[in-house]
């Protein structure tokens, strides 16, 4: 069947690492493709043969072959094949058939060696190659061994049995034991200490761990690099590492430790994902992301980079689940938008999110198919967000919400009724929909009215006078005498709110200078750059603003991976006493900086010379 150029767009849009491309690229990248039509048991290529170019599954399926002619792989709906041998001097390294009645689209070798060579994320997903794998292993040397190691090892004491330690070993799922005596480290038992000194010499099981451990293993302190870890295990031929700090069992570093440091990573976790073929299998992918936190903040990205990476595993997981929505449910009926709002729309997820979303429908879609069609697919999607992790908004903001799974036409009367009658409800609403960000389906149902509802914002002044108001409603936590104000009772007394108190109140500014300067940006330190080059923001305003947001952020993610060290789970609350007293200095200054840029648009004055 003849496939357009609009079908294959869209198609690319749903598949990893097109998805992640500047959407306006993908209709000219589409005209590259060539459709083939294969029957059952056409061969594709044969081992040694030279390739075309990648292939990737519209429909049907392929099986991949050894040198032997086993079958190796069963592939599917949207799985690529050829790379591999495309990025090894062009020729197949393995044979490829069709299993069934098979569309696949081939993009030819020259051009896709252009594609990796112009897009990172087209290069991180298709090349394996020893220079991609030296940088993770750049990456580790570098870490500190208080990121890779594991809290809290397990001990025994030394008179305990063989036996004993074997069990432990067993039911936790390791392969050592430390040997401590009031926190001191006197020795290490590993599995293979088991198998040949106790097993391979025949020795009785309640055999004390004291004739079989190692006494005086080689350790190191928490502040040693990766590096460190590498040498001593390349150099004494040993797999465990425990970390002894002031004479203290700390924690241990294993090959398996290593290992899993380098697996993860967000290109990894954004492959994973986009071949998972349920939410399920997402939702074990996900689960690796507070790590993934730890490994990028560990390895001193800044903050946006950081929140960006996170971001683009949520963005991918809700692509692949309105690919699986449609392949459960069927062809949309008419076009559809999918759009996060919130910190996925503004590309600020951390290690803890809820989901914001919705949909926009082209405007031939009838009730019926917004009831049925769309209200199962965003059922379909929401639910498997939750699963992965992305608890269901409070609000209720989803697509699921009819209220929100609308027309493009009544997506405008929404704005439009927002900015003519600023009541509180729309200032809120307002707020987060003005943070919108398209996700998957068909982009240019968003385009015209993102910048109408611009335009007509930045025109009405009692409308971004409200938004302004609004915008205040968060405030710094500034106390007397160069104090915090935390929080006074709950749960959470005594601490700082480093999200609503911290990096909404800029977060909020940086929405009410884009409304004023008719931007279309939606993340905020992007928002708050084009503001200062659009005149919003004078120039000292600006470098204090985005200096005091880079503390305030950072601040917030280093609390979050020392949580996720210490084995808990993320959230957005601090204690000032966890603070050094130049760490508070410098977080309180960066509060006084906001507090400031907020008195200045509150009376008035755009920008702060």
């Amino acid at each position: 069947m003849p496939l357009s150029q609009d079908q294959i767009s869209r198609f690319l849009q749903s598949v990893h690492p097109y998805d992640a491309m500047p959407p306006a690229e993908l209709p000219d990248l589409a005209t590259k493709f060539e459709a083939w039509e294969v029957e059952k048991g056409f061969s594709v290529y044969e081992l040694g043969e030279k390739l075309p170019g990648l292939f990737l599954i519209y429909e049907g399926a392929i099986a991949v072959s050894d040198e032997n002619d086993v079958v190796v792989s069963h592939l599917g709906l949207r799985n690529s094949f050829g790379e591999r041998g495309l990025m090894r001097e062009g020729q197949a390294v393995t044979s490829a058939s069709a299993d069934e009645h098979t569309i696949l689209l081939m993009l030819p070798a020259p051009e896709f060696h252009a594609l990796i060579e112009t897009h990172p994320a087209a290069k991180r997903f298709f090349d394996r190659s020893r220079a991609q794998r030296k940088e993770q292993v750049h990456e580790l040397a570098t870490i500190r061994v208080d990121t890779l190691m594991a809290h809290d090892p397990k001990t025994i004491a030394a008179q305990d049995t063989a036996q004993h330690a074997a069990q432990m070993m067993r039911d936790h799922r390791i392969s050592s034991l430390c040997i401590a005596q009031n926190g001191a480290l006197e020795g290490i038992v590993t599995n293979r200490d088991l198998v040949s000194k106790v097993m391979a010499s025949a020795l009785p099981h309640d055999t004390p761990i004291s004739d079989i451990m190692t006494t005086s293993p080689r350790t190191l302190p928490s502040t040693a690099l990766g590096s460190d870890v590498l040498h001593t295990m390349m150099e004494h031929r040993i797999g465990h590492v425990p970390i002894v700090d002031a004479g203290k069992l700390v924690g241990i570093v294993t090959q398996t430790d290593l290992t899993r440091f380098q697996a993860v990573s967000s290109a990894e976790l954004v492959s994973e994902i986009a071949r998972a073929n349920s939410a399920a299998e997402m939702a074990e992918v996900t689960a690796r992301i507070p790590q993934l936190l730890v490994q990028l903040v560990a390895g001193g990205n800044r903050h946006e980079i950081v929140t960006r990476l996170i971001t683009d595993i949520a963005d991918t997981a809700t692509r692949r689940l309105l690919a699986l929505a449609e392949d459960q449910l069927g062809k949309p009926p008419v076009p559809y938008l999918w759009l996060a709002c919130g910190s996925q729309g503004r590309q600020e997820q951390t290690g803890v999110s809820d989901q914001d979303n919705c949909l926009i429908l082209d405007d031939s879609v009838t009730d019926d198919m917004r009831t049925g069609y769309f209200a199962n697919l965003a059922k379909f999607v929401s639910d498997g967000l939750d699963v992965c992790g992305y608890f269901y908004c409070p609000g209720d903001m989803m697509a699921t919400n009819p209220r929100w799974c609308q027309s493009v036409s009544v997506w405008r009367t929404y704005f439009t009724g927002w900015i003519n009658t600023p009541d509180p409800e729309a200032q809120m609403l307002a707020s987060v929909m003005f943070d919108l960000r398209p996700i998957g389906g068909h982009f240019d149902l968003f385009n015209d009215l993102q910048e109408d509802t611009l335009g007509a914002a930045a025109n009405n002044s009692i409308f971004v006078a409200h938004m302004v108001s609004n915008s205040l409603k968060h405030t710094p936590p500034l106390g007397l005498l160069r104090g915090f104000a935390t929080i006074r009772s709950g749960e959470h007394k005594n601490q700082l709110d480093l999200k609503a108190n911290g990096v909404v109140p800029v977060v909020d500014l940086g929405r009410v200078y884009a409304l004023q300067g008719r931007l279309t940006e939606v993340n905020t330190r992007a928002r708050l750059e084009a503001a200062e080059t659009a005149g919003v923001l004078s120039a000292s305003g600006a470098a204090d603003l985005l200096d005091a947001y880079d503390l305030i952020a950072e601040a917030r993610l280093e609390h979050q991976v020392a949580l996720v060290k210490d084995g808990q789970k993320p959230d957005n609350f601090l204690s000032p006493s966890a603070l050094s007293d130049f760490e508070r200095s410098h977080l309180r200054d960066a509060f006084v900086v906001v507090k400031s840029l907020q008195s200045a648009i509150g009376h008035g004055r755009g920008m702060l010379g």
